[in-house]
């Protein structure tokens, strides 16, 4: 019997090395390849949609020390939400703890996870929680701000019952305090464009459109545009036309 011992085989031992650098791959953690500078997040994220078991792995970066590993795998949590939140949606009351994180970071990434699983909300989760998502709407941070206006206009599409409750946090922008008055210009911006994406669930648009048109006032132009839009698509004069269309 041939067994090739003592003959020299190239492809015999790069076959070994395969071998063994598979076998070291499957050894190491999510937090730990996670870490390495030439992390794939994207990779990653569809790795887990297809071994779920492996989600443990991803909360538990969320508690390290290194930025790297918690903020790594906050991103690859992100992503799943986004493609596929139904795997994540018996986490749902841990990610609306995030909310309370003393890092800053985290909760920008809660906030745009939760709003991802409200599109699958059946159990209407979000509504135990929305007073708390909202909270970060008068300031004093300004990215917390704009994250959750943004956050906010997607879970009213989906949920429309809860429109006009998540409407009037968003009117409370223009006395909101942030850092300086561009920052409040900035997340008037945004919060043109979440009434927009609710305006049709609104039982009460007046002060929505009264809100808008202020805007075609605010010293930032791109709120100037974007206010010139919504009104252009729900303003009296676009009511008007459809209803004579009607």
């Amino acid at each position: 019997m041939f067994t090739g011992r003592g003959i020299a085989c190239p492809r015999g031992r790069r076959l070994a090395k395969i071998v063994r650098v598979n076998s070291v791959m499957r050894t190491v953690s999510l937090p730990a390849e996670i870490a390495r500078p030439s992390v794939n997040h994207a990779a990653i994220a569809d790795r887990v949609a297809r071994q779920p078991d492996s989600l443990p792995e991803l909360f538990a970066g969320l508690r390290s020390d290194k930025p790297r590993i918690k903020y790594g795998c906050l991103k690859v949590l992100r992503l799943i939400s986004e493609r596929n939140p139904a795997m994540l949606y018996p986490a749902f009351e841990q990610f609306g703890e995030l909310l309370r994180s003393e890092f800053t970071v985290l909760q920008w990434g809660a906030i745009i996870i939760l709003r991802n699983l409200a599109v699958i909300d059946s159990e209407n989760k979000i509504d135990a929680i929305l007073d708390r998502y909202l909270q970060p709407i008068p300031g004093p941070v300004m990215i917390t701000a704009a994250n959750t206006i943004q956050g906010a206009g997607k879970i009213a599409r989906a949920k429309p019952y809860l429109a006009d409750k998540i409407t009037r946090a968003l009117l409370q922008v223009e006395r909101a305090k942030y850092k300086t008055a561009e920052c409040r210009n900035v997340v008037l911006g945004h919060a043109v464009l979440s009434l927009d994406l609710l305006f049709d669930h609104v039982r009460e648009p007046r002060p929505v459109i009264a809100f808008v048109q202020r805007q075609l006032r605010n010293r930032r132009n791109a709120t100037k545009r974007k206010a010139a839009v919504f009104l252009k698509r729900h303003g009296p004069a676009a009511r008007g036309a459809s209803s004579r269309s009607a």
